[in-house]
């Protein structure tokens, strides 16, 4: 399990949005978890999502970024606004059948240094993925930013400088396993954007 931050200002602004949620909910993964952080709510908001890239900038201003690229969808927002305060291209990768690839005319360029940015990194699993687009154009990567980190215990090492802003605990569940499932008070659902592949 990775390191706890508690960014009092980020919590605060994600309950305003109301994106952090508590129930019974279906993950990406397959997993069922008391809590799901629904980071299109945090980051409709302009000058929220201004802030979180602003913070999450100052975690990499002692490196030069050339690109900063998030995976579509979670990742587009929050890849724009760092790419922003970093002062360097933002770029986001699209699924085609089921693989990310680059299209609508963005590149990579051969050692250009690149960070990888998402809303919630929970598994790591989409973050590999994109470190595997990006490596396949020879370009460096930095490392990988987030807004929220689910601090799950499961979670892979990415094996790259790896910084985010919040925090989020949260019980995890084998569906055959759920407590949740057990008592029955609570529906499961599923408010991700995604089919079930672990992000």
């Amino acid at each position: 399990m990775r390191e706890i931050r508690e960014d009092k200002g980020i919590e605060d602004l994600l309950n305003r949005s109301e994106a952090l949620l508590t129930g019974h909910f279906i993950l990406s993964s397959g997993l069922h978890s008391d809590k799901y952080v629904q980071c299109a709510k945090y980051l409709q908001y302009p000058e929220m999502a201004e802030v979180a890239g602003k913070k999450l900038a100052r975690l990499f201003a002692d490196v030069k970024i050339n690109v900063v690229i998030g995976g579509a969808f979670g990742g587009i927002i929050i890849a724009y606004e760092l790419a922003r305060a970093l002062h360097a291209r933002g770029v986001f990768a699209e699924r085609v059948d089921g693989v990310f690839q680059l299209r609508r005319g963005f590149e990579i360029r051969p050692g250009e240094k690149v960070l990888i940015a998402e809303d919630v990194i929970t598994t790591g699993k989409s973050v590999k993925e994109v470190m595997d687009l990006v490596a396949g154009f020879g370009a460096e990567i930095i490392g990988a930013a987030s807004l929220i980190d689910r601090n799950m215990a499961e979670s892979e090492s990415l094996g790259i400088r790896t910084e985010w802003l919040h925090s989020v605990q949260a019980h995890t569940y084998d569906p055959s396993d759920c407590p949740l499932c057990k008592e029955g008070n609570l529906p499961a659902v599923k408010p991700g954007s995604r089919g079930v592949s672990q992000k």
